[in-house]
């Protein structure tokens, strides 16, 4: 698998993430394991998890975290995995009331440290922003742990650009440590953001695939396959909230548009969706989500696949 290489940083990212919410909760440790080994194995080396996943499932808490921990210590592979995870997200119960104190990522960030057993997170997001919050006064919290030793990077989950951009010129002119990257919403298939109950997410749209562009900041999107959007659609297999989510004349188009790149390069529309992310023209590693070996492997062919900047205009036109 192609490794990709974040700007300012020494990590090498292989070309497809691969996700963890279910690790341990809806998929076995067992079949998780059989999965991480089957990533690895395809060259994979980055496992992306967070402090918050399956909280919501009884028992749940911090499962993500510790499967992740039992895997690396049983294959002894902590050196050869970049193991990001994220934190300061808001409580489950009260979604509108941000937690970006100092005292709070320290809790998430030392409670995920215990979990996932290792010593320095490689590169941890902060969940969401707090748009209350002096990007200034966040920078200087994130410094801290860097320089405490316990994250070695940091990014922007859910973070806007202009926010990003701040930040960063903060960053710049103090000497310290910025954002490294950016983890939004982000697929071929255009959201309908205002049918979408979380209104704390930030989707990659056009504004942020320019800021990108221009800046060469590193994007690593979520829900890159969006549920499955354009497969489910080919086989008559979409559900209502796949239709609440993503049907829009926008995606109408690019339904049409990614068929035709399938049949012209034989690959399925999953390869082709993805690898409309790995094909930008900055750094793009999208995190996929695979339930069994057989997503695993339709989501890995997209790592052998490049389109040419026209085929990324035809999807995007």
């Amino acid at each position: 698998m192609k490794l990709v290489r974040f700007p300012l940083t020494e990590l090498t990212v292989s070309q497809i993430v691969m996700g963890s919410s279910d690790a341990g909760t809806t998929i076995s440790e067992a079949d998780t394991f059989a999965l991480f080994d089957a990533y690895h194995a395809a060259g994979g080396n980055c496992l992306d998890t967070a402090h918050v996943y399956a909280a919501w499932r009884p028992g749940g808490a911090g499962v993500s975290e510790r499967t992740i921990g039992r895997w690396l210590k049983a294959r002894g592979l902590r050196h050869r995995i970049i193991v990001a995870t994220k934190g300061a997200h808001p409580l489950l119960e009260s979604m509108h009331l941000p937690r970006m104190s100092r005292a709070e990522i320290a809790s998430d960030l030392d409670e995920s440290l215990s979990r996932l057993d290792i010593e320095v997170i490689d590169l941890y997001w902060l969940h969401r922003d707090a748009p209350n919050v002096p990007v200034e006064e966040i920078v200087d919290i994130m410094d801290g742990f860097v320089r405490a030793g316990k994250i070695r990077y940091w990014g922007g989950s859910n973070w806007t650009t202009e926010r990003i951009q701040a930040a960063n010129e903060y960053a710049h002119s103090t000497g310290k440590a910025g954002i490294s990257a950016s983890q939004p919403l982000g697929s071929l298939a255009k959201p309908n953001m205002d049918a979408i109950p979380d209104k704390t997410l930030v989707a990659l749209d056009e504004a942020g695939l320019a800021f990108h562009r221009a800046s060469g900041l590193p994007v690593v999107p979520y829900s890159s396959q969006a549920k499955g959007y354009f497969t489910k659609r080919a086989e008559n297999r979409l559900k209502s909230g796949d239709h609440e989510w993503y049907d829009n004349s926008t995606n109408d188009q690019r339904f049409e548009r990614v068929q035709t790149l399938a049949r012209r390069y034989r690959a399925s529309i999953t390869a082709i969706a993805l690898a409309y992310l790995t094909s930008q023209r900055f750094p793009c590693t999208p995190i996929i989500g695979p339930r069994d070996l057989q997503q695993l492997g339709d989501s890995l062919a997209a790592a052998d696949l490049t389109l040419t900047l026209e085929d990324v205009a035809y999807l995007e036109a």
